[in-house]
């Protein structure tokens, strides 16, 4: 049924919502390919931005400099602090938000492009600006897509297809990214290719993450939801931030998810310590990388099967013990065989802890909710992660790299508590949605 521009849709709730499940599963297959498609060439792309080697290797390669590979660390956090709120306030009243996330999305690929573009073109103190200032605004990109793009997954993706959506796609771009960044390592950084090995990597990934991007725009079909939130002013819809916490699932799942996010404090010095054992050629970037990167790929299948078969609370508990035995296996065995195991288990926990957050974040409440527990869940990972690294690297510079990692250790030992003994898995729970009419718009109000 149509309804027209200023008119009410004169149908029950009940029925716009059968329609709406209608609709998801009548496309569900395009829907399906295309997130696949998108979700593989944007991993195979951002992989090679923001797995914990390239990124700090090049900042200490341009500055030699501990502290301030925390700094560009943290600034590819910053930038996420605020923007997931704005967009969440302004995504939850539109029928449509596709449109949003392909200009957030194509941003974003422009800011890896400058990336590149700086790489081959600038110089010294330039070079180091520019660089950083990229890093901040790839951040405040990126925390806006990824609320835009997981409100359109849990839109069109039913909630017990997810896990193996974000399984078969990680596996199939992780595979590839894992191989590019063997290849980048030993290749494009070790012989400087077109001048500038990191820069040519980061144009790779410019060209990788835009066809992903692009196959979506062309491919999916966005339905209407049921209901969608009455237009606020920001500042009044971040004061209703406390109900959503009133839910106690929610706020302890807040918790682990912090402990996990301040256990990033480490994630730069991971390939500095490892270097500090074995060197930091660009043959060993390669290699550890390919350990990194294969590791998370190869675990997505497991990770994803097993969160849509028991719920993602114990793939989050499991994958958090993972990431913790890596960082003890670094600190405590030092021959290069558990330094390249090491770099499995983080891969393979960050991986795990990742396909967790954000599947759980989506179960808890109502879905006119969605995108604020997306947006706050994002701006409290974006805020420890970007004051966490610039600690990280104030300590690295004054103590060295093992007190950082102790510390890393120390806060995942905490989530794992908190995950055992607090979280209650979300899909055991009989949540009451309480919806009304009111809450739908009609479309002339919320285009």
């Amino acid at each position: 049924m149509t309804v027209g521009v200023g008119q009410r849709d004169p149908r029950s709730l009940a029925e716009r919502e059968a329609d709406y499940a209608a609709f998801v599963e009548a496309n569900l297959r395009r829907n399906y390919t295309a997130h696949f498609i998108h979700g593989m060439l944007g991993m195979t792309g951002f992989r090679l931005i923001y797995a914990p080697t390239f990124i700090p290797t090049y900042i200490h390669r341009l500055t030699g400099s501990d502290a301030l590979v925390g700094l560009g660390t943290s600034l590819l956090q910053f930038g996420a602090i605020i923007s997931p709120i704005f967009a969440a306030s302004r995504f939850e009243t539109k029928q449509r938000i596709l449109p949003y996330a392909i200009r957030t999305g194509t941003m974003m690929r422009i800011m890896i492009l400058g990336l590149a573009l700086a790489g081959w073109f600038l110089r010294g103190e330039a070079l180091l600006l520019v660089t950083l200032g990229l890093f901040f605004l790839l951040g405040a990109f990126n925390g806006t897509q990824r609320v835009a793009f997981q409100m359109l997954m849990a839109k069109v993706i039913p909630i017990h297809r997810r896990g193996r959506l974000q399984a078969y796609r990680n596996i199939t771009g992780g595979l590839i990214a894992a191989a590019l960044s063997y290849v980048a390592g030993r290749w494009l950084i070790q012989n400087d290719v077109l001048g500038n090995g990191y820069a040519t990597t980061f144009f790779l990934a410019f060209v990788l993450t835009s066809l992903g991007l692009t196959v979506l725009q062309l491919r999916m079909v966005e339905p209407i939801p049921p209901v969608v939130r009455s237009p606020m002013r920001f500042v009044d819809r971040v004061k209703t931030f406390p109900t959503l916490l009133e839910d106690r699932g929610y706020r302890w799942f807040i918790l682990a998810e912090a402990c996990c996010v301040c256990a990033r404090i480490g994630a730069p010095f991971y390939i500095l310590y490892a270097g500090s054992q074995l060197g930091l050629s660009g043959i060993i970037i390669g290699e550890l990388s390919l350990a990194y990167l294969g590791a998370d790929t190869v675990s997505n299948l497991a990770w994803g099967h097993l969160g849509d078969r028991t719920g993602y609370r114990s793939t989050f508990t499991l994958a958090a013990a993972l990431w913790a035995g890596g960082i003890a296996l670094l600190l405590t065995v030092h021959h290069p065989w558990a330094v390249f195991a090491s770099f499995c288990c983080l891969g393979a926990g960050n991986c795990g802890y990742q396909m967790s957050q954000q599947t759980m974040v989506l179960e808890f409440g109502e879905r006119a909710d969605i995108a604020m527990r997306l947006a706050l869940s994002t701006t409290i990972e974006g805020t420890i992660s970007a004051i966490g690294p610039l600690l990280g690297g104030l300590m690295a510079w004054k103590l060295g790299y093992p007190p950082v990692l102790w510390l890393s250790f120390g806060f995942l030992c905490l989530a794992i508590l908190l995950l055992v003994f607090r979280v209650r898995e979300p899909r055991q729970r009989t949540v009451a949605a309480i919806v009304t009419d009111d809450l739908l718009l009609p479309e002339s109000e919320s285009a």
